[in-house]
C-alpha cells in the first residue's frame, strides 16, 4: 500500500536519491540494475526514491518505459520507502501516467518542470489542478527552468493537492520569501543537492535531493543529520566534500557549450566507481570520453578519501 501523506511529507524532511535508467549498448533498459541499484541505497540507509525522474532521463523514456522504471523501483523496495514518480507532459498524457502509477502504488507524484516554451503561473497552477482531479496520491511540482513570482510560490504551496515542493531556483531570497508566506504543512526540498542545502535551509527547507549522494549516499544522510541538529561546522565540512564532483558534473563537456551537459552521465560514473550499475545514456544526451571518464575517477577517489575522515 503507498504511504499516506503525512509519511511522504516526513520521507521528503531528507534525502530523496534518484534511480538512474541504466541502458545497455543499444539503448535499452537493463531493469535488473534498477533493482539492484535501489537494494543497495535502502540497505545504505536511503528511505525516499526519484524514479523516472530527471536524472533518470525522463525526456528519453516513452510512458510505458516510465511506468515500467517506476514499477521495477516500487517492487524492488521495501513499504516503508516512499517513491516519487516523474510526471509531464500534456494533461491527457500526464494524466494518464498518473492513473498507471496509481495502478502500481507510487507514494507520490513528482511533476516535472513544464516544458513550454511559453508559460502562464495560472495556466500551471490550473495544470495541477487537472492532475489532481484524478488521483488522491499527493504531487510534488519540481520548480525549474523559469522564474516564477513569489505569488505563484505561494499559491502553488497553497494547493490541497501539493505535499512538497522541489525548488530548483538558484534565488533563496524568493525561496525565504515564499516560504515565509506559503502553507505551513508543505515541505520544501532543495532541487539543487547538497551545495544548495546548507543555505537554503535556513530559508525553510526541510531536505534536498542528491547529487553525489545518488552514489555515495552516506554523505547526504550525514549531511542531513548536521542539518538536523545545527551543527553548521561539519554541515558545511560535509557540502564542501561534494563541491569537486558536482562542479564536474556542472561542466559542458566535449564540443559543446552547454553548461550541465555531462550531469547524468558524471553520476552515472560516480554509480560505477560505487560498485553500483550506471550505464549508458540515450541522446541528446552524451557518454563520457575517456579523459572525462579519469578525472571523474580521480575526483571521486578524493571524495572517498574525504568521506572516510568525515562519515
Amino acid at each position: 500500500m503507498p504511504l499516506e501523506v503525512d509519511e511522504v511529507k516526513q520521507c521528503l524532511r531528507g534525502v530523496a536519491v534518484g534511480l538512474l535508467t541504466p541502458f545497455d549498448r543499444n539503448g535499452e533498459i537493463e531493469y535488473w540494475k534498477i533493482e539492484e541499484n535501489a537494494q543497495t541505497l535502502y540497505e545504505k540507509g536511503v528511505r525516499t526514491y526519484l524514479a523516472a525522474a530527471n536524472i533518470s532521463e525522463y525526456h528519453s523514456l516513452s510512458q510505458e518505459e516510465r511506468v515500467n522504471v517506476t514499477e521495477t523501483s516500487v517492487d524492488s523496495l521495501p513499504s516503508d520507502a516512499c517513491v516519487l514518480a516523474g510526471v509531464g507532459g500534456s494533461t491527457s498524457n500526464a494524466q494518464e501516467l498518473v492513473r498507471a502509477y496509481d495502478r502500481i502504488g507510487v507514494d507520490a507524484m513528482m511533476i516535472m518542470p513544464p516544458d513550454h516554451t511559453y508559460i502562464h503561473e495560472e495556466g500551471l497552477l490550473e495544470y495541477y489542478r487537472d492532475l489532481a482531479a484524478v488521483t488522491e496520491t499527493p504531487l510534488v511540482p519540481y520548480v525549474r527552468g523559469f522564474d516564477p513570482s513569489v505569488e505563484y510560490l505561494v499559491n502553488l504551496s497553497r494547493l490541497d493537492s501539493v505535499a512538497g515542493i522541489k525548488y530548483a531556483l538558484e534565488n533563496p531570497v524568493k525561496l525565504g520569501a515564499a516560504t515565509a508566506r506559503g502553507a505551513d504543512d508543505v515541505v520544501w526540498v532543495d532541487g539543487l543537492a547538497e551545495p544548495y542545502a546548507v543555505p537554503y535551509w535556513a530559508d525553510g527547507v526541510e531536505g534536498f535531493t542528491a547529487g553525489v549522494s545518488n552514489f555515495r549516499p552516506e554523505v547526504g544522510l550525514a549531511l542531513y543529520e548536521a542539518l538536523s541538529n545545527e551543527n553548521w561546522s561539519r554541515a558545511r565540512a560535509l557540502r564542501e566534500i561534494c563541491l569537486p564532483y558536482q562542479y564536474f558534473r556542472d561542466e559542458t563537456g566535449h564540443k559543446n557549450t552547454i553548461e550541465g551537459a555531462i550531469s547524468v552521465p558524471a553520476v552515472k560514473e560516480g554509480l560505477e566507481l560505487a560498485g553500483m550499475h550506471g550505464g549508458g545514456v540515450r541522446e541528446p544526451i552524451r557518454p563520457l570520453t575517456s579523459d572525462e571518464k579519469q578525472r571523474a575517477e580521480a575526483i571521486y577517489n578524493q571524495l572517498d578519501d574525504n568521506i572516510s575522515q568525515l562519515v
